[in-house]
């Protein structure tokens, strides 16, 4: 199933001189320029009935005609789920993702994601590429997302990712203790051997984590991070390739180890704790119809308030300052 797009309009003065794809970017600013850069390719989007390259430059006076076919997602299946909505408008939502739900179908996981909840919830989406989803979050990773409801929104939302004005905040409990915060500017791409996992790669695309300290315990740390870029994986491999992996983390840990002198309580706390400790703590954005800029923080999750509690309690029995 597909929904018909039909568009016109003529280049105005203050567009001569500009090239194709820049023009039409201006001219329908509710698509994104990827999506009007496939039409302009395969032909749906025409100058005075004809296709032209999009570097080509406009003379001015010009008429640009779409006639094109925008997919609507049906082949996945709608199921009802339970969703965390922190906020809702006829524009965007704001979920809270819990741990162990997988945000788009792939292999293993086809119709227990949050896009087929999302499906379920609110079918109109469906005519939103991808359900709505503008960024997503690792399965066992809890906390904060934002979800487009029309396609002018996601454009807009997708434009905030990429200037960097989207601003997202994370807590985390890594292993080791820390001596202060710091940032970690390091390129990332697909692992050399593992093409599952991530990693610091010196010709990989630019990806920057700013990290700071929260509380300090014997053998492991509490930190809030916040990202400028929004690489797969990226606060699970920069911690990791600065020797601070996540408590839980099974890709990126490294060998399991347990602190000397531990309670039983926190041990047990340490060995079940088979997802990586990483909650999106804060959302920003600037809302994609008013421009009003609006925030979101969500509590920690159960297990991370566990986990911080009992190592509280192991620095207090080794009177350790936090």
């Amino acid at each position: 199933m597909a929904e018909q797009v039909q568009l016109s309009a003529t280049v105005p003065d203050e567009l001569i001189g500009k090239r194709l794809d820049q023009a039409v970017a201006e001219l329908f600013p509710e698509y994104s320029r990827s999506r009007l850069q496939v039409w302009i390719k395969d032909g749906s989007l025409t100058v005075d009935g004809k296709t032209r390259r999009m570097r080509d430059k406009l003379m001015g006076g010009e008429l640009i005609s779409v006639n094109a076919e925008l997919d609507v997602i049906d082949s996945f299946k709608a199921v009802e789920m339970p969703l965390d909505i922190v906020f809702e408008d006829d524009h965007i939502m704001i979920i809270n993702k819990p741990a162990g739900l997988v945000v788009h179908p792939a292999a293993g996981h086809w119709d227990d994601t949050l896009l087929n909840g999302l499906l379920h919830y609110n079918p109109d989406i469906a005519q939103v590429p991808r359900a709505g989803i503008v960024h997503r979050l690792d399965m066992d990773t809890t906390g904060l997302m934002v979800v487009a409801k029309t396609i002018q929104a996601q454009t807009e939302l997708v434009a905030q990712l990429q200037d960097r004005s989207m601003g997202r905040e994370y807590e985390a409990v890594v292993n080791g203790v820390m001596t202060g915060g710091g940032t970690v500017d390091e390129p990332m791409g697909r692992h050399s051997r593992n093409r599952q996992k991530m990693a610091v790669v010196g010709l990989g695309k630019e990806a920057v984590t700013h990290y700071r300290v929260l509380q300090k315990f014997r053998a492991h740390t509490h930190i809030r991070l916040k990202l400028e870029t929004g690489r797969t994986h990226q606060i699970r491999v920069h911690m990791s390739h600065i020797n601070y992996p996540l408590v839980g983390d099974q890709m990126y840990g490294g060998r399991f180890r347990l602190p000397k002198g531990i309670s039983r309580e926190l041990q047990l706390m340490l060995k079940n704790m088979q997802r990586q400790a990483l909650h999106a703590k804060r959302l920003e954005i600037f809302h994609p119809e008013t421009g009003e800029q609006m925030a979101w923080e969500v509590d920690l999750p159960d297990d991370m308030v566990q986990l911080l509690d009992q190592l509280k309690q192991d620095a207090e029995t080794h009177e350790i300052d936090q």
